[in-house]
């Protein structure tokens, strides 16, 4: 599996290793997969209603895209807007025949509609920092078509078109990361608005970037796009940058929640554990389905191994050999631990399958309730508070499991706390090596790092706007977080499965005859295709680059994993 569309930040190492789809990012001695045959292209059909995560996740993954509108939707699109332009005549609407945030009351002639909707655009495309990815990018803009699908918008099917003519062209707007508030995604969502228009708003196609003006034609698509009265304010209303982004980080999560089980594994055969805390009969008591679900397959991660049996635990010290009774908390609790990082993702996952088929503009248009034509409904349904909230839980939870993957990194350098792997986990001469302490370093380095970002951002409303928006998510801020600590996560996830591999090699002599679980022995090999074990003290840098590669790429999730 490999990881390709990430958010950018300010993680240098990450950055310098793993450029999607470069392998000049690729550390030393690691072996590049083979040739790969191209997946088939992804064709959607746009209904409002069947988007599901799996498209996304596919999306998401880099699988060529080819999506378009179904007749159906546009047939009610149409419908829906011929409706809107009759409703005009007797009511007054926010961005159609009205001006925007605090300028609402100031009126707007029908001379002035299509002007109007330009200048929506450029007042803002106001963002800053780094281009969103170009995968998250076209799910953006496929998401934005398939809500506008349902017909509540009162757009034409012209402008849904342009933008899937755009994704799949392969043109992919440059949005900016930095100005949306959780509150419609108004500074990304204008920018690729301003694409649309033809103007001179950056885009990439061929791997070429420069103004939409210049690179449409490139691509075969008109340059000169127009937005009719009240087409503006959809684009750029309703978080579809942020479910976006936030698809991105779920996936992200799912990859790094099984591999922080196979480090466990891993580390769980260094220690010879006692394999009772995964008894599927506690689990049970505690009515946890996620916890229930972990623990099975940890128990078939270790399934056949001899190291996690008295006769394992023996092997190192047989004279002085005394029953350990039972784990530290870190080893016993891990099950249910990492449980609340599944229960969490699954709520996500749930989120963001109703909000890729939902209206999430303002305002919304309905057939009237009683009588003919129908009517505007100006509400807050672009709102990302749910979104902002379900980032900061997962925020949270993935900082734990680096807390706790840091602590279990630390207790394999300990002879006492690991049960007599050599001290360091030194290869050599002890004492005369050092072994791995400053690797494990790096590990306790992220950890304050990630509890920082953690702070639940969806928390620190402000209001802006002369008070027209006085509650905001903080959700874009609190996804931006999010990834951020995946980032690390990584790093840390990559500290122990490097350091695991070493305190089973350490003594795998004294070992002799017992086996690894099958998973595990796999998780093992794969490290060491491409890392040796550390006998005398070498330059280590090069060795955790390359288990960060093999994390971030997804070469060490288990067999077993969902």
């Amino acid at each position: 599996m490999t990881k390709v569309g990430r958010i950018a930040t300010g993680v240098g190492l990450l950055a310098a290793l793993c450029v999607p789809g470069q392998a000049v990012g690729t550390p030393v001695g690691v072996a590049m997969p083979g040739p790969v045959t191209a997946p088939p292209v992804l064709d959607l059909e746009l209904d409002g209603d069947s988007l599901s995560l799996r498209d996304a996740f596919a999306i998401l993954e880099g699988r060529p895209v080819t999506a378009h509108l179904a007749a159906a939707a546009q047939a009610n699109m149409s419908r829906t807007r011929a409706g809107a332009l009759a409703a005009l005549d007797d009511q007054r609407v926010y961005g159609w025949n009205q001006a925007l945030g605090p300028l609402k009351d100031r009126p707007l002639s029908p001379e002035q509609a299509e002007q109007f909707q330009r200048n929506v655009l450029r007042s803002h495309a106001a963002g800053v920092g780094e281009p969103l990815p170009d995968n998250v990018v076209r799910l953006a803009l496929i998401l934005k078509a398939n809500q506008m699908a349902r017909g509540t918008f009162g757009v034409r099917p012209e402008v849904p078109q342009r933008l899937l003519a755009m994704v799949n062209a392969g043109v992919v707007p440059r949005m900016p990361q930095i100005g949306s508030l959780g509150t419609g995604d108004l500074q990304p969502q204008a920018a690729a608005g301003l694409a649309a228009l033809g103007e001179d708003a950056p885009v990439r196609y061929g791997g070429e970037e420069g103004p939409a003006s210049e690179m449409l034609p490139k691509a075969g698509l008109p340059r000169d796009f127009t937005f009719e009265a009240g087409e503006a304010l959809p684009i750029i209303s309703g978080s579809t940058v942020l479910a976006a982004t936030l698809m991105d980080a779920v996936h992200r999560a799912t990859v790094l929640a099984d591999q922080a089980e196979g480090a466990f594994a891993l580390f769980m055969e260094a220690t010879r554990a006692e394999r009772g805390s995964l008894d599927a009969r506690t689990h049970k008591e505690r009515h946890i389905p996620e916890e229930n679900a972990v623990a099975a397959r940890l128990r078939a991660m270790v399934e056949g191994s001899g190291w996690m049996t008295e006769e394992g635990r023996e092997r190192l010290d047989p004279a002085n050999y005394h029953p350990r009774v039972q784990d530290a908390v870190s080893v016993r609790a891990a099950p249910h631990i990492m449980a609340g990082l599944r229960h969490v993702i699954d709520d996500a996952r749930q989120a963001l399958v109703r909000e890729a088929n939902s209206s999430t503009s303002n305002p919304l248009i309905f057939k009237r309730k009683e009588g003919p034509g129908y009517e505007f409904v100006m509400g807050g349904n672009w709102d990302g508070s749910v979104m902002g909230h379900l980032a900061d839980t997962l925020n949270a939870e993935i900082t734990d499991i680096g807390v706790l993957s840091q602590e279990l990194s630390g207790r394999l350098l300990s002879p006492r706390w690991s049960y007599d792997l050599p001290a360091n986990l030194a290869g050599g001469t002890v004492g005369l090596n050092s072994g791995m302490v400053q690797v494990q370093t790096v590990a306790a380095a992220l950890i304050p790092e990630m509890q920082a970002r953690a702070t639940p951002a969806g928390t620190l409303s402000r209001p802006v706007k002369d008070g027209q928006e006085d509650h905001n998510t903080m959700a874009m801020a609190s996804v931006r977080h999010l990834h951020e600590n995946l980032d690390r996560l990584e790093i840390v996830l990559a500290v122990q499965y490097l350091m695991a591999a070493q305190g089973i090699d350490l003594i795998a002599e004294k070992m002799s005859g017992l086996a690894l679980g099958t998973t595990t022995q796999s998780l093992l090999a794969e490290i060491r295709k491409h890392i040796a074990p550390l006998g005398e003290d070498r330059y280590l840098t090069p060795d955790l680059e390359r288990a960060i590669w093999l994390v971030h790429n997804g070469y060490l999730t288990p067999s077993v994993a969902r």
